[in-house]
């Protein structure tokens, strides 16, 4: 038996288990018995988030190391984004917050200034590739 025709089936179990559950949930009563069978769906979803994440990584991490020039791309573009996360920790600004009647540390409001730093970053890089594709398709 194949992957495929493997995967396909599992895909047809989780769906058929997925609507069993949730039919169980409506058909559940208001007086709390459908807590009974939430905890089923809840523990399906992790299930297949768990192998979903597990297949990806699998197959991700293979394909990676059977091709060199791959994964150098991947290092390469790995350690620019490092860089930018560090750039983006080095020019946020850093002060206690208080707001909401919370009070939140610096290292807190330095970490989201980080995030927003990235942000916007990455957003004029993406923005500076699309302009520059296209300007190079209209040269062309």
């Amino acid at each position: 038996m194949n992957l495929h025709k493997l995967t396909k089936i599992a895909a047809i179990v989780i769906a058929v288990l997925g609507i069993l559950f949730l039919g169980l949930l409506m058909a559940a009563s208001e007086d709390g018995a459908e807590n009974k069978w939430i905890t089923p769906l809840i523990y399906l979803s992790y299930i297949v988030l768990a192998v979903c994440i597990g297949i990806v990584l699998i197959y991700v991490l293979k394909n990676l190391f059977s091709d060199k020039d791959n994964l150098k791309k991947t290092l390469i573009s790995v350690a620019l984004f490092a860089a930018v996360m560090l750039v983006s920790y080095l020019l946020a600004n850093g002060g206690e917050v208080k707001a909401n009647g919370e009070v939140y540390s610096s290292s807190t409001t330095k970490l989201v200034g980080a995030g927003l730093n990235a942000f916007y970053i990455l957003t004029v890089v993406a923005i500076g590739t699309m302009v520059w594709s296209g300007f190079t398709k209209i040269k062309k």
